[in-house]
């Protein structure tokens, strides 16, 4: 017989980690939760080349497409990164799910996006309590004054290219731990217990958050919602295990794909830590919340592979996004930048999302920073050259002579550009917008492959393009150009903020899951079986989506319980 609870969560991501908490809440010791990636502790993220090189996720078993660096080394790490034909795609695995490695912000969108696809249920209007409670939850909050070590220049930088444009700039509430007290800030590196218990330290500035954070100072969801449910309700949290399959059951506790899930379901997983034997557990209920790529796989694998849910319908894979996303830098500012200090976001600019909503052109672009050792890259890879400081001195005086200041702006930029500090002087523009959401995910050879119609999303990322490059002009940059996936002739997207695939809808023909509050999450033609992550996402937000992935996940966790969620967990 196999193991029988009341309820199964897969994945700890947003999705997972707020229904984990909420069910086991619900039913104490009764919830078991299986994440495919491993548990990071104090102080366990890897930093050397040699341990970065193994940090990547590459089971023996998958038979995917992943950079030639990644492919070639069989681990189970942080990063899961995957190639497809217009896009790339970045996936976290380990305990806490997309938390260890996003960029801590919390944003809600703004009303205009909550149309066309958005079921009425689930509109901005009904997803504020929910905001609300995950805001207070994950501690989201704007930095504390930047004063003395707080100081943050390229936060500065940033508010005054967004004058110079006549934009709106503001700070972000980022789910970072500064301490309990918001007004009284902890001064960096001091440790102190959260609200639920956990241990956390005051943020240091090290920028590291998207390679997970070895100071426990971002709030991610292994110490709030993940550590309560295993600490206080007795939740079971089995890392490196990975799912393959569910199948309904029969009132004996049989498999029976022609059950519709009313008296739970079997689900099979891979004990990654023992060669990957098959295990298995019975539920009278799952949640699948292995985000948009991975819940919408398991599901296309149950229909079409092993044909244990042959219910779901024809519009499961559609309507994938990535969320704008788009990345590009603008190098030699003649103000400091200096990218490797602070979180790695702080404020946004707003582009037609937030005011004067325009759809094909609505975006924001946020700051952001990345470790020092991407610095000590970036200097060592300049060649010998470049070092020449009196030849760029001579030159750079010689063009003030001959053109004046503006073209002397230019030579003093190309100097410490190329003769000085690459990074100090090295803007990373982060970009996330309204595209198209209308990307398909389907199975080749049993695996998940995505068609993602990237021309139809071009007027956004001309409209990225161009304000990449009016922001060079704007702070005296060198030159500005895009990550170098966009280059040709790759010419493609690396989209970080996967969303749709298992998306919500009052009518089974237009969506996957049941916008019904009663059963909000549930998959259409299944009892028992819920959706909780990015893949129920109608279409883009344009603001990073956590907030709302959150919302929604609470929301579903609050039909499955009945129970009003509230932030002291």
């Amino acid at each position: 017989m196999a193991e029988l609870h009341e309820a199964i969560v897969i994945g700890t991501g947003f999705g997972g980690a707020i229904n984990a908490c909420r069910l086991s809440k619900k039913w104490p010791r009764g919830v078991l939760v299986l994440e495919r990636g491993k548990r990071y502790e104090l102080g366990a993220f890897p930093r050397t080349p040699h341990d970065m090189a193994r940090n990547f996720w590459n089971p023996a078993f998958e038979k995917r497409d992943r950079p030639k660096a990644v492919a070639r080394i069989r681990q189970h790490g942080l990063f899961d990164v995957r190639n497809y034909k217009k896009i790339d795609v970045v996936l976290g695995a380990g305990l806490g799910g997309g938390s260890l490695i996003y960029a801590n912000v919390f944003l809600e969108p703004p009303d205009d996006v909550f149309g066309g696809r958005w079921p009425q249920s689930c509109r901005k209007v009904q997803l504020l309590p929910y905001y609300r409670v995950c805001k207070e939850v994950l501690g989201a909050r704007p930095i504390p004054p930047m004063q003395g070590r707080r100081h943050i220049v390229r936060t500065e930088l940033f508010k005054e290219a967004a004058r110079r444009m006549a934009r709106e700039s503001r700070l972000v509430d980022i789910n970072v731990f500064f301490g309990n007290d918001f007004d009284n800030p902890l001064p960096p590196g001091v440790q102190a217990t959260n609200r639920y218990g956990a241990l956390q330290t005051s943020c240091t500035y090290c920028g590291e958050c998207d390679v997970g954070c070895n100071y426990q100072a971002k709030n991610t969801l292994d110490l709030n919602y993940l550590y309560r449910a295993e600490n206080k309700y007795g939740a079971e949290i089995r890392t490196e295990q990975l799912v393959d399959r569910m199948v309904p059951v029969d009132r004996n506790g049989q498999d029976d794909p022609d059950a519709s899930g009313e008296f739970g379901y079997r689900v099979y997983y891979r004990d990654l830590t023992r060669g990957g034997a098959e295990l298995s557990a019975h539920a009278n209920r799952v949640v699948v919340s292995a985000g948009s790529l991975g819940s919408t796989e398991l599901l296309l694998r149950c229909r079409d592979v092993f044909a244990t849910l042959p219910r779901i319908g024809r519009s499961l894979g559609r309507g994938f996004s990535a969320n704008g996303d788009f990345l590009g830098f603008v190098g030699g500012t003649r103000m400091p930048a200096d990218p490797n200090y602070g979180p790695v976001i702080t404020q946004a600019i707003d582009f037609n999302l937030f005011k004067d909503f325009t759809a094909d052109h609505a975006f924001i672009l946020e700051d952001a920073s990345y470790p020092v050792f991407g610095a000590w890259f970036a200097e060592g890879a300049k060649p010998g050259f470049f070092h020449l400081d009196s030849v760029w001195r001579f030159l750079r005086h010689l063009i003030a002579r001959l053109r004046g200041d503006t073209m002397g702006s230019i030579g003093y930029a190309f100097h410490d550009l190329l003769g000085g500090d690459i990074s100090y002087h090295t803007c990373v523009l982060l970009c996330m917008g309204v595209d198209k959401s209308n990307g398909t995910m389907t199975l080749r050879d049993g695996w998940l492959d995505l068609d993602w119609p990237q021309q139809d999303s071009e007027p956004l990322y001309r409209a990225i393009l161009e304000v990449g490059e009016r922001f060079r002009r704007e702070t005296d940059g060198a030159f500005f150009f895009a990550a170098p996936n966009w280059w040709w002739p790759f010419r493609k997207n690396v989209g970080v903020h996967a969303l749709g695939g298992c998306i919500l809808s009052d009518d089974p023909a237009t969506g996957v899951t049941s916008a019904t509050p009663a059963t909000f999450g549930q998959v259409h033609g299944y009892r028992n079986l819920y959706v909780a992550d990015g893949a129920i996402v109608p279409n883009a937000v344009g603001a990073n989506p956590s907030a709302t992935i959150s919302a929604l996940s609470e929301m579903v966790a609050h039909g499955i319980t009945g129970i009003e969620p509230a932030a002291d967990l």
